[in-house]
């Protein structure tokens, strides 16, 4: 009886490590894929920022259409004008963003909000917000929570940031109520922007929607990454993971879904997708636009890796995008 109740104590002490043990290595996670100061320390976003531009495209074309892009873009900056915007989240967080706007008169009423991508920053978004301005839009780039210059806990994964972002859209219409606008993402700020899409409190002034290498949702690309980095399947860390993040960032991976969200939307959607991408997978555009319930157009590029369409085929991509634009209220 004695050692039966010795083993019992032993199984249980065991369950109780092993379930500290799990809790830890959820947490560890975490931090290491959202939390800013600990990716910081381990040098998670030079890692990132390293891998992202192993994966992409180097082909001949790519890389003279950027050069060409960024020199005009820098010509485009030493002339714009603009200035820098902040908004406060309901937690207490500074957001900073840049605001380009057009001199002379008129000065119309087409704007774009621009959203970047996972760990990225406002100024990745320039050379795209230098072609709106050619086009006569006003244009907001803010850097997303935990990102750039904007304060925060976790990045958002698009979720948290979809409600941080209906402050910009709010600033946005007290400068100008007559606002039509447009909302174009790349990667996590397309996710970002089809999580908005399905959101009540969405302003009747966003007219439409173009994502830009999209995902489906956060935690499908979380088990795609703990495959591809770690060798590690999703289960039974990343639930784990999703909960921690749920108790310590307010939000679940599986939370963060562009796929529901389009589901409930009627805003016309316009999906680029580069054919190369081996970061966001193209079939995830492909389901997001299948699964889209208002208006849509689908943008498949052959040659192009991540965000890379805009490079690959700048023309092509730009024409694409006024057109759709015009096509539902941007004259």
């Amino acid at each position: 009886m004695g050692r039966r109740k010795r083993w019992k104590k032993v199984l249980l002490v065991g369950a109780a490590v092993l379930l500290a043990v799990y809790i830890i290595a959820c947490n560890i996670l975490v931090n290491v894929a959202l939390v800013p100061e600990t990716m910081e320390k381990l040098e998670a976003f030079e890692e990132l920022t390293e891998e992202g531009l192993e994966a992409l495209v180097q082909t001949d074309d790519i890389l003279e259409n950027q050069a060409e892009a960024k020199n005009e873009t820098k010509e485009w900056l030493e002339t714009s004008a603009s200035e820098m915007v902040t908004v406060t989240t309901g937690d207490g967080y500074e957001l900073v963003g840049r605001l380009f706007y057009q001199t002379g008169e008129p000065a119309g009423h087409k704007w774009v909000l621009l959203l970047h991508g996972y760990t990225g920053w406002k100024e990745e978004l320039y050379p795209i917000a230098c072609q709106y301005a050619k086009e006569g839009y006003q244009i907001l780039v803010p850097d997303m929570r935990c990102n750039g210059e904007s304060e925060g806990d976790f990045i958002g994964m698009g979720w948290t940031d979809r409600l941080d972002n209906l402050l910009w859209l709010d600033l946005i219409l007290k400068r100008d109520p007559e606002a039509g606008i447009a909302i174009h993402g790349q990667s996590m700020g397309a996710a970002c922007a089809l999580m908005m899409s399905g959101e009540e409190e969405l302003p009747g002034e966003v007219k439409a929607i173009v994502a830009d290498s999209a995902y489906t949702d956060a935690y499908q690309m979380f088990a795609k990454q703990m495959k591809e980095w770690a060798g590690l399947p999703a289960f039974p860390l990343l639930p784990g993971a999703s909960l921690m993040l749920k108790i310590r960032g307010g939000y679940s991976l599986r939370e963060a879904s562009a796929l529901e969200a389009v589901k409930k939307t009627s805003l016309p959607i316009l999906f680029i997708h580069g054919m190369e991408d081996v970061f966001v997978p193209p079939q995830m555009s492909l389901e997001l636009y299948e699964a889209a319930a208002g208006e849509k157009e689908i943008l498949m590029v052959e040659g192009a890796g991540h965000v890379q369409v805009q490079d690959k085929q700048p023309d092509l991509y730009y024409g694409t995008v006024f057109a759709f634009l015009e096509t539902h209220g941007f004259q």
